[in-house]
């Protein structure tokens, strides 16, 4: 498999024998804690994971002093229910956040993140953190959905895709009714360095969620043709830029040392040249889809850097960080990730080698993942979400087999070969899909979708919208105009 040069392995273990080390005589402070999560950034978008065209220096160098992951995976495929796992811990089908969420669509604007959901900031909130997020949010845009309500003592940015609602929030107030791109890295990295540099004595968690390089993108003055990749380019090299002032805020404050810094993607780039050498894109469930950047770190417990090629994946940032800062999981709910540390001290994961992975994309249970097979199952037109761009599997009626570590590009079919592995990998398909869900049908062991309309219905797809009773919709849409009376206007103005 195609990986970047394989750097010195941390010597340092000793440092993490146990959990309860971690806060060493040499380092009595609780850490704080950035997660820098990017926006369609794919697996080789950065210079340390193969880019070419960009020049990330200070990314690079956050992977050249800390941990460096060639097998890391997102719960999804495109935005919401990517971020949904990252802050929960759970698939996004269980924590019922598996739709891509457009305040827009008739059949999304109600819908959010449950707020009885124990997001990563509520977790750090008990440990008595102060938390901060910048950037996107993309989890629900009405009210009981915000950042706000959700562990943020504080936000900042805008919090869906432009296409979605342009308008960039300082908290509740309104800043901009339309966020300039091309000012938007600034902003943002003007807001963040703010935190680093007015934090106290307190710890603190920050998570900085930027837009980039999701369309649509403007570079700043500044950066605009720098790079040898058009504006796309420029926006990354801008993006580099504003971890670079991250980091050396962090320095200048002296607190660099005991700051863990994890850098990642929600999903893979709409091009797949941005994702080679894997095949496919966002949207769909081919590895460049999946598999994404993923560093950590933490000068005060990674000495060097290193490269980790165990497969790890969104759902264990929660327990790694819960571990971490001596927090433990909350005992009322399914965790689907592992904490990581083990990693640190060159221990192996609990989870055993061929725990399978699941590729959902929405409702629709594609293909899962066995230590090297991979197993895409068969589907219908029907189940598909409307973004799915996967042309050559719409209407698979065979499964197909592929082994990732021979056939990274997932490109030979094995299935005819080892019939064995695919009728294994079919019946955990099985069962997954009576737990986690699928197209049309809530899995037992899937939790509530955040509504603010009680009793609604959740319908992923805006096709299958008019199978709802129209007294059900009715109600709906009486409470979006009482809640936005700025939707019957606009509707108004449409018919004239």
């Amino acid at each position: 498999m195609m990986y970047p040069k394989v750097q010195t392995l941390l010597t340092s273990f000793a440092l993490f024998a146990v959990a309860g080390v971690c806060y060493a005589a040499a380092d009595p402070a609780a850490p704080n804690v950035i997660f820098v999560l990017t926006d369609d950034l794919g697996y080789s978008d950065i210079g340390c994971y193969g880019a070419t065209k960009v020049k990330t220096p200070h990314i690079d160098r956050l992977a050249a002093d800390g941990l460096m992951f060639t097998d890391f995976h997102t719960a999804a495929s495109i935005c919401s229910p990517s971020r949904a796992a990252f802050l929960t811990g759970a698939w996004p089908q269980r924590a019922g956040m598996y739709l891509g969420i457009n305040p827009n669509r008739t059949a999304h604007w109600f819908l959010g993140l449950n707020p009885a959901e124990i997001t990563l900031a509520e977790q750090f909130k008990k440990n008595a953190y102060k938390t901060f997020m910048v950037g996107k949010w993309h989890l629900g845009t009405e009210p009981e959905f915000l950042p706000l309500k959700q562990g943020f003592d504080s936000y900042y940015g805008m919090p869906c895709n432009f296409a979605h609602s342009p308008k960039f929030f300082d908290g509740e107030q309104e800043v901009f009714s339309q966020t300039p791109l091309e000012q938007l890295t600034e902003l943002y990295t003007q807001r963040v360095t703010k935190i680093i540099r007015d934090s106290d004595d307190e710890p603190f968690f920050l998570y900085y969620a930027h837009n980039y390089p999701h369309t649509p993108f403007k570079a700043g003055k500044r950066f605009a043709g720098t790079s040898e990749d058009g504006v796309r380019g420029d926006v990354m090299q801008e993006l580099d830029w504003s971890i670079g002032e991250m980091m050396r805020a962090l320095s200048d404050k002296g607190i660099a040392r005991n700051t863990i810094v994890i850098f990642t993607s929600d999903n893979g780039p709409t091009e797949n040249a941005y994702a080679r050498p894997y095949r496919g894109t966002k949207y769909v469930t081919f590895e460049g889809g999946h598999r994404v950047p993923f560093i950590v770190h933490w000068p005060a417990k990674i000495k060097q850097g290193s490269v980790s090629d165990t497969p790890a994946n969104a759902m264990d940032l929660f327990p790694t960080l819960s571990q971490i800062i001596d927090q433990p999981l909350p005992s009322d709910r399914i965790y689907d990730g592992e904490s990581l540390i083990p990693l640190l001290h060159d221990q192996p994961l609990k989870r055993k080698v061929d725990q399978p992975f699941y590729y959902y994309n929405c409702e629709n249970l594609q293909a899962v993942r066995l230590g090297d097979w991979k197993l895409h199952l068969p589907r219908s037109t029907e189940q598909l979400p409307f973004w799915d761009k996967n042309k050559a599997f719409t209407k698979l009626r065979s499964p197909v087999l592929y082994n990732l570590r021979t056939d990274p590009t997932e490109s030979i079919d094995v299935a005819a070969e080892q019939s064995e592995v695919v009728e294994r990998i079919q019946k955990i398909a099985a069962s997954t899909r009576l737990e986690l869900g699928e197209f049309m049908h809530r899995g037992t062991g899937q939790r509530s979708t955040g509504s603010v309309v009680a009793d609604a219905p959740i319908v992923s797809h805006e096709k299958d919208w008019p199978q709802v009773d129209l007294e059900t919709r009715q109600a709906i849409h009486e409470e979006r105009l009482r809640r936005h009376p700025e939707v019957k206007v606009r509707k108004r103005r449409n018919k004239r």
